[in-house]
């Protein structure tokens, strides 16, 4: 398992919906039964990368055809990323005879620990509930990059736990879960702050209907989202520095059936931002953090036979309050599919993405919410929401051969008020001191980018995946922050299943980053890891991974080290 300091903020917990609209970067709709069935196989502790920061814009593969059942052979991975919204059990189905329970235990070097523990109460044929809990973390020394190896005693932990009710009525799914996170971490020496701490909680109640042959469709719910950040801006002694947010986020959405190839959606949601706490300058009386109000209206036609896909809309932002405006962007998508296996396609998105506070500690938990900027009006303030004004992409994805997959595709990517974060200073003449962090800031970013996915498949003894995208950044000012956004990415992944009890992984994640003229650019991240799990007994195995084999030096954070050398081993049970 891959360890290191940074452990992106996953443990903002908010629940999974279907048909979300996560960070408004508009998904496709897929208009396929979405049914996730967990089957009785062996649980793979080859828990997805922890450390890997990717704020990057997503490429949605298309959907190749259509199917009735998605098969899922694990709970979510303790460490998903990104770490914007982590998803709770989402089952609706399950076979008879898999396990219901699972627990996983591990611990290894600098302190890493792997806690997880997740049961299934099968209440009835149409009740389900689903508790889980996790905790994950590190306690060690660590180099400094920009200095004559100073060390540093970094920990970082994460606690999180789920609860997930659902009932299946004929036509119907009812949805109650609520989520608890804790973060506690420390800062570099000379920060801020020395520590902080995030907490975070959510309850969500919603109605989804399941008949994909009813001529009228519907989905309805309700969110409340709590988060809390302890220390804000100045030193951790005042305690009057806490902020909380609290998120009221109502979504709907209802479809119409024209016949059985085509549909039209008229989608909602709406967000109330609530602040309290340190919200205002005890001296000055300006206000840090506003009230304000978003609503996104989101209809769209799609047309889904043999041979075409189609999905045309437009995504409509409205904001209220803070950061009032109107935006409008598209959301058209087009599949053509063509000898059963090969895929053109075209796609022009956008939306809002919502810099709250739990998009904070996704992009950069060590992020103060100090906001940096060279406007006076937005000084020590919070930013804007992000808005993606155009997301367009071109792309063919083709299975050549049984067991194999590739796509290339290409595009370009306009962000206003894109959300970075840089070195900052505050200075206290009074006593001479200067204390560093890492301040949020924002500026209008675009990119072209272009990449190649490939995967293959034999059976159940071997899986192979690579991938790799380039992307260049450009700013119309302020270039050197630029320095934080990759611009190289590649990765690949090796799985191997020899024996029914044995299973073994290898993979190798690079990522780049744009040199600009600062003193302050990131080195390049190079991981190398190994990893095996061996079935002991019947529901118990034990699990081992290494990661960074070659102790390289880098950072997933701007000047916070990760880890070099380190590994992870445990055992765990399924019953």
């Amino acid at each position: 398992m891959k360890r290191s300091l940074y452990i992106i903020g996953g443990i903002t917990l908010a629940i999974s919906m279907p048909s979300h609209l996560l960070a408004q970067t508009t998904q496709p709709k897929d208009t396929t039964m979405n049914r996730t069935v967990v089957v009785e196989q062996e649980y793979n502790p080859d828990i997805m990368d922890a450390s890997k920061v990717n704020v990057l814009p997503k490429v949605e593969e298309p959907t190749v055809s259509k199917k009735e059942v998605e098969y899922a052979t694990t709970f979510f991975p303790a460490t998903s990323v990104p770490a914007g919204l982590m998803n709770p059990y989402t089952g609706k189905e399950i076979q008879p005879g898999s396990a219901p329970g699972y627990v996983r235990a591990g611990y290894g070097n600098l302190g890493n620990l792997d806690i997880l523990a997740n049961y299934l109460f099968r209440l009835s044929k149409k009740d389900k509930l689903n508790v889980r809990f996790q905790m994950d973390g590190m306690d060690g020394k660590l180099t400094l990059p920009y200095t004559d190896g100073e060390k540093w005693n970094a920990f970082y932990y994460r606690t999180r736990a789920n609860v997930d009710y659902t009932h299946q009525f004929n036509k119907l799914d009812l949805n109650i879960a609520g989520n608890f996170g804790l973060s506690n971490f420390n800062f570099l020496p000379g920060s801020v702050n020395s520590k902080q701490k995030f907490t975070s909680g959510d309850f969500h109640a919603g109605i989804h209907f399941i008949d994909e042959t009813a001529p009228l469709r519907f989905n309805a719910e309700t969110n409340l989202l709590m988060y809390e950040r302890q220390h804000n801006m100045i030193s951790e002694n005042d305690a009057n520095t806490a902020i909380k947010e609290t998120i009221i986020r109502t979504k709907g959405d209802v479809t119409g059936a024209i016949n059985d190839q085509q549909s039209v959606t008229i989608a909602l949601e709406m967000n109330n931002l609530l602040y309290s706490g340190y919200t205002k300058n005890p001296s000055t009386g300006d206000e840090y953090f506003k009230n304000y109000t978003t609503l996104l209206v989101n209809p769209y036609y799609e047309l889904n036979n043999d041979d075409w896909k189609l999905h045309i809309g437009a995504n409509v932002d409205l904001s209220f309050g803070f950061d009032k405006s109107f935006r409008i962007s598209p959301d058209v998508t087009a599949q053509y599919i063509f000898s059963d296996s090969y895929i053109v396609y075209a796609k022009a998105t956008g939306g809002k993405q919502l810099n709250d506070f739990r998009r904070l500690e996704s992009l950069c938990p060590y992020g103060d919410s100090y906001f940096s900027t060279t406007s006076a009006e937005l000084s020590n303030r919070r930013p804007y929401d992000t808005y993606e004004q155009l997301n367009a992409s071109l792309g063919l994805k083709a299975s050549p051969y049984p067991g194999i997959w590739f796509q290339l595709f290409g595009g370009y990517q306009n962000l206003k008020n894109d959300l970075l974060y840089s070195y900052s200073s505050l200075s206290d003449t009074s006593i001479g001191t200067v204390s560093t962090m890492l301040a949020f800031t924002q500026i209008h970013t675009d990119n072209v980018y272009a990449g190649i996915k490939l995967t293959y498949d034999y059976k159940d003894v071997l899986s192979l995946s690579a991938h790799y995208i380039y992307r260049n950044w450009n700013s119309d000012n302020n270039e050197y922050l630029l320095a934080v956004k990759p611009e190289n990415e590649a990765s690949i992944s090796l799985n191997v299943h020899p024996t029914s009890a044995l299973q073994l992984n290898a993979g190798f994640d690079y990522i780049s980053h744009k040199e600009e003229a600062t003193s302050f650019n990131m080195s390049d991240i190079s991981d190398l890891h190994i990893g095996a799990s061996y079935n002991v007994f019947k529901g118990v195995s034990v699990y081992a991974q290494v990661h960074n084999l070659l102790n390289k030096k880098y950072q997933y954070y701007l000047g916070y080290p990760a880890e070099g050398f380190n590994f992870l081993g445990g055992l765990s049970f399924r019953f």
